[in-house]
């Protein structure tokens, strides 16, 4: 089979029906219609002879021949975009809409702040922030940008680190004169210790303790464990207990003195803020113009 213009630009079209989740998407990434993808991807698999896309009128899916021509073509389409916008030189305007899932301790925290300085620097960009989970497929859920926590599993995304936060050890003053300080990391086991879900494992962080080289893992329990971040902090400041929490998330809190970090001197365990896209090829300017804005903004923390 000889390689010609039409068997590259049906690869470029199932890329953006892959990474965009929905031919109507594609289609407004690419200017065409969601009929026109939807032929383009037909003609695509009548040539090569196999069947690229499972529909259905809710969904789409990979085949398995599907998802390893994917697997093996995006790089070099990337490349090859890569190649042409640096040869033009051509200058790109950043506007539009991204769809983006951003954890919530970020946005509250770092994004909103930041939020006005977006507006002026980039004025034809609009966000529409969307809940969804850490562990979620972003091409599934149609998102262009994620911003998580937590070491990025191997995938055909791009990753870029934002920011390592320190895990502190914190309890209120209220706490404290009830139960008095624990001394020492290991006392925890005689105190009630809130527990937070790794969304990954679906059961409790464990505990530990950094110090150097030094590594303190503690058994803890507590009245109350949860995947809500907030409720965490919001039963930690009302003497539920001791929580470990990202030092992100709780400055302020620290700073007014209504939690107080308890084991100061062992400081070593931190944990990742990453920002995820599926690829350049979906609004390349814009998206890449925040991830840009992301990394310069945590850049100072």
């Amino acid at each position: 089979m000889s390689f010609d213009g039409r068997l590259l630009s049906g690869m470029s079209v199932l890329a953006a029906v892959v990474e965009a989740g929905s031919f109507s998407r594609a289609g407004d990434v690419l200017g065409l219609s969601a009929s026109g993808v939807s032929r383009s991807i037909s003609r695509l698999e009548e040539r090569l002879g196999v069947r690229l896309l499972d529909r259905t009128t809710r969904t789409l899916h990979l085949t398995s021949d599907g998802a390893n021509l994917y697997e093996r073509a995006a790089p070099h389409l990337a490349g090859i975009e890569e190649a042409a916008s640096y040869v033009s030189g051509a200058s790109v305007t950043v506007r539009g809409t991204l769809r983006v899932s951003l954890n919530p301790i970020f946005a509250r925290h770092v994004l909103a702040p930041n939020l006005p300085l977006l507006r002026q620097r980039h004025p034809g960009l609009e966000l529409m922030v969307v809940q969804a989970p850490d562990i979620g497929d972003l091409v599934t859920e149609g998102i262009d940008v994620a911003v998580r926590f937590g070491p990025q599993p191997p995938s055909t995304m791009t990753s870029r680190l934002l920011l390592q936060t320190r895990v502190l050890t914190v309890a209120s003053p209220a706490y404290l004169a009830r139960h008095g300080r624990p001394k020492r990391p290991e006392k925890l086991a005689e105190h009630d210790c809130i527990q937070y879900i790794d969304p990954r494992r679906g059961r409790p962080f464990g505990w530990e303790f950094h110090r150097g080289r030094e590594v303190l893992r503690v058994d803890t329990r507590g009245p109350l464990t949860t995947t809500d971040v907030d409720l965490m902090v919001q039963a930690c400041l009302n003497g539920a207990g001791v929580a470990q929490v990202l030092a992100l998330n709780v400055r302020e809190l620290l700073a007014d003195r209504k939690l107080v970090e308890l084991f100061p001197e062992w400081n070593g365990e931190t944990y990742p803020l990453y920002v995820t896209r599926p690829s350049r090829r979906l609004a390349p300017a814009a998206v890449e113009a925040f991830l840009d804005f992301c990394s310069e903004i945590c850049a100072g923390l």
